[in-house]
C-alpha cells in the first residue's frame, strides 16, 4: 500500500482489500450514513474499495484509507474523487468518518490536508465538494477549509449544495502553510 501523506494525527494511505472490516464498521453504520440512500452491505463495501483503488490506477488519487496514528486503527476516508457535477466530471472532496471520531476537528484536519496535497500535485483549478442540503456538519467542514458556497444542484433525486475553492483563492489563503 502507498503512504499518501500525514498530519499530526493521520496518516492516509492508499486502501486495500485488507480494510474491509474497518471500513465496513465506518460505511455499514445506519447512523453514519445517514445522508446515503441506505449503509452499504458487505458487497457494496467491497465494491467501494475496489472502485478507490481503481480511482488510483486512473487518476492517480482517489479517497484514501485514514489512519489514526494513536492506535493505529483505521478509521475512515478521506480524498478526491471525480464525480459529476454540473454535467461534468469534477474533482471533489469526499470522506467518512467513524462515528466515534467525530465531533474532534478530524474531518477539518484530513480535508484541510487532502486539499492542500491535491493542489500541490495535480494540475486542477478547482477542487469541490458536495453533500445533501441537510448535512450541515459536512457544509461546515466544507467552510472551515475556505470552501465558498457556490450553488445547489440535484444530484438524482437529492438536492445537494456544492462549494469550491480556486486554486488563486486557495494560494490567497496562504496555501499549504
Amino acid at each position: 500500500m502507498k503512504f499518501i501523506l500525514e498530519t499530526k494525527r493521520l496518516i492516509l494511505r492508499e486502501m486495500t482489500i485488507d480494510d474491509f472490516e474497518a471500513l465496513k464498521k465506518v460505511i455499514s453504520d445506519p447512523i453514519n450514513m445517514e445522508y446515503y440512500p441506505k449503509p452499504y452491505d458487505d458487497e457494496g463495501v467491497t465494491r467501494w474499495i475496489n472502485w478507490c483503488m481503481s480511482s488510483y490506477k486512473k487518476y492517480g488519487f482517489g479517497l484514501w484509507a485514514v489512519i489514526y496514528k494513536e492506535t493505529g486503527e483505521m478509521i475512515g476516508d478521506c480524498g478526491i474523487s471525480m464525480q459529476p457535477i454540473d454535467n461534468d466530471w469534477k474533482p471533489e472532496i469526499g470522506y467518512h468518518l467513524r462515528r466515534d471520531y467525530h465531533r474532534q476537528g478530524i474531518g477539518k484536519e484530513m480535508t484541510r490536508a487532502v486539499k492542500d496535497y491535491f493542489f500541490t500535485h495535480f494540475n486542477f483549478d478547482e477542487v469541490y465538494s458536495y453533500m445533501n442540503i441537510e448535512n450541515v456538519p459536512s457544509y461546515k467542514i466544507a467552510e472551515a477549509n475556505g470552501m465558498t458556497f457556490r450553488h445547489y444542484f440535484m444530484h438524482g433525486e437529492e438536492k445537494c449544495r456544492v462549494y469550491s475553492i480556486t486554486r488563486e483563492e486557495w494560494m490567497n489563503s496562504g496555501g499549504s502553510k
